[in-house]
């Protein structure tokens, strides 16, 4: 909750000489206090700043501490994640296919025996040394050929293993239709939602429980490989102490449905289509495809 009635956005306070909102100064590695600390008397009801908590940073150019990047498995680490830079990832190289095959000295065709100083011929060649050289230049050749098919393999089963994985949830039977697949990071969600559905309010969003179920069992989970509702608070601008609270009491209320409610209580004027491009944003496509099923009927009166 805020300290000030005339501001309602919490990363502004009331300055009492102007008689306007003022916005908080950011801090690296720190967030800011609701309303910077004062209140609308120009009393100080608590410090400007808090420190960022673990696994959030700030650089100094929000308001807010966000969450860290987490590395796809398989990369490399740089540098980690502390209060005022985020996490720097090295992506896996990919393996050589090209590997010598080293040929015994003995088996050398142009090779001369020490003390040896007349020309050598192939018909002087003795015939086990004739049968390698013949067998060496194909052998050769299908050693490479089959390294180079494991190395293409490896890296293939190696892109892959970074991609997100299909979601299938038992609760919804929606979810499970048949050819039901996670869309593209490149869909728009201005493609996949009707403009009705954009333009209605977001309280639309929590009268629809069928649509709220769903959208819950998607962003809740805390998951390395998908941003969730902590990640949209971030994108909201929330504090992460409340983050870190609603989701203490994940048991009791779902962390969605805690930012929802206090989304449509700040911003009333905020719609679905917000959401729609936050979810866009944090690469939450299947999310938007689920706002899809909301009915004009949903929205308030």
């Amino acid at each position: 909750m805020g300290h000030s009635e005339k501001c309602t956005n919490l990363t502004t306070y009331y300055n009492t000489a102007t008689a306007t909102c003022e916005p908080c100064k950011f801090k690296p590695g720190h967030d800011v206090n609701p309303n910077c600390g004062h209140a609308d008397d120009g009393g100080r009801q608590e410090v400007e700043h808090s420190k960022c908590e673990a696994n959030f940073f700030n650089d100094g150019s929000r308001a807010l501490c966000v969450a860290c990047t987490s590395c796809l498995p398989g990369s490399k680490v740089i540098r980690t994640c502390n209060a005022t830079t985020d996490t720097e990832c090295e992506e896996p190289r990919g393996l050589t296919t090209q590997v010598p095959v080293k040929i015994p000295a003995n088996q050398h065709t142009n090779i001369i025996p020490e003390r040896t100083y007349l020309p050598t011929t192939f018909s002087q060649i003795p015939a086990a040394s004739s049968s390698v050289v013949i067998w060496a230049v194909p052998l050769t050749i299908l050693i490479c050929i089959t390294l180079s098919l494991i190395s293409a393999y490896i890296i293939y089963m190696k892109r892959n293993k970074g991609r997100r994985p299909v979601l299938h949830f038992s609760k919804r039977s929606s979810l499970a239709k048949e050819g039901f697949a996670p869309l593209s990071a490149t869909a728009s969600s201005n493609d996949l939602l009707s403009p009705d559905i954009l333009s209605a309010p977001l309280q639309t969003v929590l009268n629809n429980l069928d649509v709220l179920e769903e959208l819950v069992i998607l962003l809740d989970p805390e998951s390395q490989l998908l941003k969730n509702s902590k990640h949209l608070a971030s994108q909201c601008s929330f504090p992460s102490t409340w983050i870190t609270y609603t989701y203490s009491m994940k048991d009791s209320k779902s962390p969605l449905k805690a930012v929802l409610e206090r989304v449509t209580s700040s911003h009333p004027d905020w719609t679905v289509g917000h959401l729609a491009k936050l979810l866009s944003q944090m690469e939450r496509n299947d999310a938007i495809a689920v706002l899809a099923q909301l009915q004009p009927t949903d929205s308030p009166v």
